[in-house]
């Protein structure tokens, strides 16, 4: 009995050394598979996160190329619009002072009707249908003139203006006030605002002072 109770003993003592030697043999193996898993996680992040970053630069150069594109297309619209209004501009200039050469060509034609209309006897009967006629044609070629833009200028008893008149002469007076426009020799005329030709004036000035031209 007490040989069989040393073999049974023994038995155990060698079912646990080889349970022992079986559990460190399986702790040893799993430390290798565990590390060569954990590299082939460790490379697919690494390259995720690769390709994000590829993705994100994409989009912020198609993003930057899309702002850019933007900017020239509002430039271009700007210039075209600019290009516009000057040649609208340019148009309306030319429409207005286009005919400019020509009425300046006209105006003695106006001078000489009203001189005409001054030398004139109105008493007389044989003299007065023709001084009513060239009174009907100088109305008409004033209303004429002035429907294309045109308008006279007639300072008389106005301040001496220089950029609308021209002093021909100076006079002394007290009954006006000094750099009075005393007598109009000859109209001046605008076109839609600008001057064609001044009005040649006679100016008034005080018995020591004169007129000023600069003002």
């Amino acid at each position: 009995m007490s040989e069989k109770r040393d073999e049974q003993a023994q038995q155990q003592d060698a079912e646990v050394v080889e349970q022992q030697t079986q559990e460190d043999d399986a702790q040893d193996m799993p430390v290798h598979e565990g590390e060569v898993v954990n590299d082939d996680q460790s490379g697919a992040a690494s390259e995720e996160q690769q390709r994000i970053y590829e993705l994100e630069t994409a989009l912020s150069e198609a993003q930057a190329q899309i702002k850019e594109q933007q900017d020239s297309v509002l430039r271009a619209r700007a210039d075209m619009d600019n290009a516009r209004r000057r040649a609208d501009a340019e148009v309306e200039k030319a429409r207005k002072f286009a005919l400019e050469r020509f009425a300046g060509e006209l105006l003695p034609v106006v001078d000489n009707l009203e001189r005409a209309l001054e030398a004139g006897d109105a008493g007389n009967e044989a003299v007065k249908p023709l001084l009513e006629g060239v009174e009907m044609t100088h109305k008409s070629f004033l209303s004429t003139i002035e429907k294309f833009g045109m308008a006279p200028i007639d300072p008389q008893g106005q301040p001496f203006n220089p950029e609308l008149h021209q002093a021909m002469s100076m006079q002394e007076t007290d009954e006006l006030e000094p750099n009075t426009v005393m007598a109009v020799m000859q109209k001046g005329y605008e076109l839609n605002g600008r001057l064609v030709r001044p009005a040649m004036v006679m100016v008034s000035r005080a018995a020591n002072g004169g007129v000023d031209t600069q003002a």
